[in-house]
Formats: C-alpha cells, structure tokens, sequence
C-alpha cells in the first residue's frame, strides 16, 4: 500500500501538471497544512479516482491531530480527533459557534524550552495544550477550522503573521487604526486584506513603504479597504471576528 502526504498547494500543482498513470500506485492522499480548495478535491477524485482525506495536526503534539479516513469523512472539516486525544473549547469573544481549541493526550509534547530559561522545561498547564486554533465541532466529533487566534496568514503553505502587516502600515499611518484579516482565496487558499481608518490609504503606497524598509512582497495585503471605525470589544481590543465579517463584506460598514 502506498500513500502521499502533501501540502494542497502542491496537490493542486501536480494536479494540473500530472498524468493519471503517474499516481496508479496511489491508494490514499493525505493533506494538511493549509485547506484543501473544492476544485483541487475535485480534480483528484475526476483525474485520478482519489479521494484527498484532509486532516490537521501541530508541531506540538508530534504533530497529527485529527484526521478523515475513508469510512468516517466530511468535506470542509479536518476530520476527528484522533484515538487517545482529548479536546476542549474556550469561548472566544464575538464567536457564538466554536471556540479556541486545547488538546491533551499521549503525543502532546512535555513542554517548552525558552530562551530566557534554556534548562527549565515548561510543560502545557495540566497537560493541555493551546493549538492557537479556532474551531467548532460538530456532534459527530468533526473538527472545522474557523481561524487561527495567534494571528497567521497561510498563503500558499507560508505563515505571514497579521500582527507584523499591521506594524508595517502603522509605520506608514502612525496615526491611524489598522487591522489586518486573512480571508479565503481560490488561487492561494488565504490572502490578506488591511482595513484602516487612514482615509487616503491605498495598497500602492504601502508596497513602497514596504519595500524601503525590505520587507518582503508577502507582507503587503493584497487589498486595503478603508473604513470609518475599526470595530472593537468591550474591552477596546480589536474586534477580530467583526473585522473578519467587514473584509468578506466591506458593504456591511455602511
């Protein structure tokens, strides 16, 4: 039995690229990393009668997670938690479905070794880790993932951090309240999209700034939407799920 593990950028490229002959010898594809596009699932089952079992894991937990398996699989989730693990949900502000997901289980790691303390280990409190991740589950066990709390971007299998794009335009609107969100694309699985409250923001100059202080191309949104207020909590942090809601639909400011 042979299988492939792949990041479903690279999936999508060898689905163009490859013969059906090539992947014969293939009975399972197994995808993670970043979310597998319909089109891309879709060309594996029309071109090469595989099904893609998409799944999800992290670093920290050595690393799978959950998984879809030929008997047990529903598209747009990353499948169940796998055997011996246990998740929790904590409530995110703003989000009613799901939450920040803890797991703990056998391959969670024993803890982290810092800098600041290279011979103290630092193990997850009470054995559960924080993914970072917010997810919902639904009452067969199936994990969706909503978004990430420690504030990445994916695109195309590379993590772009949103808090490094909102320091970049606040170097170039020092003045003004910025957040940046990443929203799904068909071409690269996520982009980024900066909302400000500077009022004659545009992308263009913010590529120049970027590029005079050599940040990479990556690092500039691939739109800036300018609204009146950037929506916030209570608590006057940023509103993250609101500003999610504004860059899918920036019609829903007005």
């Amino acid at each position: 039995m042979q299988q492939s593990c792949l990041a479903p950028t690279f999936l999508a490229g060898y689905a163009k690229a490859a013969h059906p002959y090539d992947f014969r010898s293939l009975r399972y594809v197994l995808a993670g990393a970043e979310r597998v596009k319909d089109t891309t699932r879709q060309s594996y089952l029309d071109k090469f009668g595989l099904r893609i079992l998409e799944g999800y894991g992290v670093t920290e937990a050595a690393p799978a997670l959950a998984l879809n398996t030929p008997m047990y699989n529903k598209s747009g989730t990353v499948g169940r938690l796998l055997p011996g693990l246990k998740a929790r949900l904590e409530p995110v502000p703003g989000l009613d479905d799901g939450g920040r997901l803890f797991v703990n289980g056998p391959n969670v790691m024993l803890g982290y070794l810092r800098v600041e303390n290279p011979t103290i280990l630092e193990p997850p409190p009470e054995g559960w880790h924080d993914t970072g991740d917010i997810v919902s589950i639904d009452s067969q066990g199936f994990i969706t993932i909503k978004d990430r709390a420690k504030r990445f971007a994916k695109i195309a299998g590379e993590m772009i951090s949103l808090s490094a794009v909102e320091g970049l335009a606040a170097g170039l609107w020092p003045d003004a309240r910025n957040v940046a969100v990443s929203v799904a694309d068909a071409r690269k699985g996520e982009r980024i999209v900066l909302l400000t409250e500077q009022a004659d923001a545009g992308r263009a100059p913010l590529l120049a700034f970027a590029k005079s202080k050599g940040a990479a191309d990556n690092m500039v949104p691939s739109e800036v939407i300018v609204i009146d207020r950037i929506p916030v909590l209570g608590s006057g942090k940023t509103d993250i799920v609101a500003a999610s809601k504004l860059a899918n639909d920036p019609r829903a400011a007005a």
